[in-house]
């Protein structure tokens, strides 16, 4: 049963304790702030690929079709404009091209207009090669007042196949409609191709993700390779540090080399002679009283656990005892 005086100052450490953790994870040098910036950008990774991955197959599939409408619609008024300024009219309108069905486009005018066929069939493959649309494709044009078809022809992605009748002939004055059809197969191509880059991008995102775990799986594993345990410290010799459950203690660098040297000959002697050599003369450095202060530092440091003694053999040099 603890009394007053014991229980107010567990509860000091208690606090003291968090305010450590607190510290330490805001603290730009801190091991445990390095740690916990490393889970949550793994973790934010992690969400990143899920969202990606969610995006391109669910959201992908209706974004290219409409994506292709828009073009095309695009495409087609830049052919009317130029079959309008072709008969040098800037002032009548093109009226909205209306999408009639799959891959079937329409373009209409607010006038009636006279056009050379091959200036369609010209303006057309230079407006579908410059929109990147399919390249095979029928078209026809029909008269408004019977729907009769006034002229057609068909491209296809091989020679052989592109039917185009002799032009050379103007269509006489008349409110005309044309009508573009795009191959189903061409627009199968265009999703198959969509479909496949998808999955090329997911593969990646998913290639990346496991490098990424791979890669900070060995870094966490070399960094615990490196740890070394002294009485309940942990000793980073690589961040010169030594860590008590929530508490990082910063090490100088010569207060590190010594402690390395200490760890590595756990309750041995080691002669004052081989300390100042191999922490200070082998830096081309010589010291006198150093080595005892820096000793001195080092205990005031590791006091913390009762359980280690650096000692002091008279004469002789040091011990780490543990």
């Amino acid at each position: 049963i603890l009394d007053k005086t014991s229980c107010a100052k567990c509860l000091h450490m208690s606090k003291e304790c968090k305010r450590n953790v607190n510290n330490c994870k805001k603290s730009p040098n801190s091991l445990l702030f390095a740690t916990s910036k490393m889970r949550k950008y793994r973790f934010t990774y992690l969400i990143s690929t899920l969202l990606l991955a969610f995006a391109l197959v669910y959201c992908s599939p209706g974004k290219p079709e409409n994506e292709f409408s828009e073009r095309v619609k695009i495409a087609l008024r830049e052919v009317g404009n130029t079959l309008l300024l072709s008969q040098q009219d800037s002032t009548s309108l093109i009226l909205p091209v209306v999408e009639i069905g799959v891959g079937r486009f329409q373009l209409s005018f607010e006038e009636p207009l006279t056009f050379e066929p091959s200036a369609l069939v010209a303006g057309l493959k230079q407006s579908t090669k410059k929109w990147e649309l399919p390249n095979t494709y029928r078209v026809t044009v029909s008269q408004c007042i019977d729907n009769e078809v006034a002229y057609s022809y068909e491209i296809s992605g091989r020679t052989e196949n592109t039917i185009v009748p002799c032009g050379g002939r103007m269509l006489p004055l008349a409110c005309y409609t044309i009508e573009v059809h795009f191959a189903a197969n061409e627009l199968a191509t265009a999703n198959n191709e969509l479909l496949f880059y998808s999955l090329v991008t997911m593969v990646l995102a998913f290639l990346i993700l496991v490098f990424y775990s791979k890669y900070h799986a060995y870094r966490r594993s070399n960094r615990d390779e490196n740890v070394r345990r002294v009485g309940s410290f942990r000793f980073y010799p690589n961040q010169h540090i030594i860590v008590k459950e929530a508490e990082e203690i910063p090490l100088s660098k010569k207060e590190c080399e010594l402690l390395t040297l200490f760890v590595a000959r756990p309750n041995e002697v080691i002669t004052r002679e081989e300390l100042t050599k191999r922490v200070w003369e082998d830096n081309g450095v010589i010291v006198g009283r150093s080595l005892d202060t820096y000793i001195s530092k080092l205990r005031k440091k590791l006091q913390e656990d009762a359980s280690i003694k650096l000692t002091n053999v008279h004469g002789v040099g040091y011990k780490l005892e543990y």
